[in-house]
C-alpha cells in the first residue's frame, strides 16, 4: 500500500503502482495521503459526518475534508517543513550575513521555532555558520521572535490552503468541523504553537494528533490490515 498526494494524476498513479509491482509486490494499492493520515490520527473516516485533516509533512501540505470514506474537498500545496527550513536559512543570510546548512536550520526550527510570538517568553540559541563577508566561521545568537518572523510568510501559504478547503466544504459538513475541530498531522505539526495560529486564523479549533509524525505510516498499516472496511478509500489495485 502506497500513500500518494491528493492531487495525483492518473499517469502518476499508474507509475506508482507499476513501480511497486516491479519492486516485487504481488498487488499494489494506492491511497490518498490525507485519508491515511486521518485513519492514523484515529478519525472515523467512514462516518457520515465531516472530518478535517491537515497533514503537513516535509515537501507538501495536504488539507482535506473526509466523509463516508471519501474526500469531499481538498487542497495540496508544495509548502511544508522543507520550505520552512529554507525560510530560516534565507532570513539568517539576509539579516545576519551568515550562511547555515539545512540541518542547522531544522535544528533551529525544532529548538526555538514558534508559529506565534509568545509574550514574555523569548528563547534564544547560539548558531554557527560561515560569514558571507569574510568567509570565516562565526557564531551569533538568534531569538525565537526572529524565527517566528522568518517563517510567517511560509505558514501563511498553508493557512490559505486550509481556508480554501473550508470555503469549499458543504454547510452540513462545515458544521461538523466547527463542532469537532480539525486535526493536524505530519512532522511539521510538532512546530510550537502551530495549532494556535491555525485556530486564530480560521476560527476553527485545530488539534494536534497523537504522534503526528507517524499518522500516515500508522494509517497505511491499519488500512492494509482492514482492506474491506476501507475499500471505498482505496483507489487502485494492480
Amino acid at each position: 500500500m502506497v500513500s500518494v498526494p491528493a492531487g495525483i494524476t492518473s499517469t502518476e498513479r499508474r507509475a506508482v503502482t507499476e513501480a511497486a509491482v516491479h519492486a516485487g509486490a504481488k498487488g499494489a494499492y494506492v491511497v490518498k495521503e490525507p485519508i491515511l493520515a486521518a485513519i492514523g490520527a484515529g478519525l472515523p473516516i467512514n462516518s457520515a459526518s465531516g472530518n478535517m485533516i491537515v497533514n503537513i509533512g516535509g515537501g507538501t501540505s495536504e488539507v482535506a475534508v473526509i466523509a463516508l470514506g471519501g474526500i469531499v474537498s481538498w487542497a495540496s500545496v508544495r509548502v511544508a517543513g522543507n520550505k520552512i527550513d529554507h525560510a530560516i536559512t534565507d532570513y539568517i543570510k539576509k539579516k545576519h550575513n551568515l550562511a547555515i546548512g539545512e540541518r542547522t536550520a531544522e535544528y533551529i526550527k525544532v529548538t526555538i521555532g514558534s508559529a506565534v510570538s509568545e509574550k514574555g517568553k523569548e528563547d534564544s540559541m547560539e548558531i554557527r555558520g560561515r560569514d558571507l563577508l569574510n568567509g570565516l566561521p562565526r557564531t551569533i545568537v538568534i531569538k525565537s521572535s526572529e524565527i517566528t518572523d522568518a517563517i510567517a510568510e511560509t505558514l501563511r501559504e498553508i493557512i490559505q490552503a486550509v481556508k480554501a478547503v473550508l470555503r469549499e466544504t458543504p454547510p452540513e459538513l462545515a458544521a461538523d468541523i466547527i463542532e469537532r475541530g480539525m486535526t493536524i498531522s505530519g512532522g511539521t505539526a510538532l512546530l510550537r504553537n502551530l495549532d494556535q495560529l491555525i485556530t486564530s486564523s480560521t476560527g476553527v479549533q485545530a488539534i494536534v494528533a497523537e504522534e503526528p509524525l507517524l499518522c500516515v505510516a500508522k494509517g497505511t498499516g491499519v488500512a492494509l490490515e482492514n482492506l474491506d472496511v476501507y475499500k471505498k478509500s482505496i483507489i487502485t489495485r494492480k
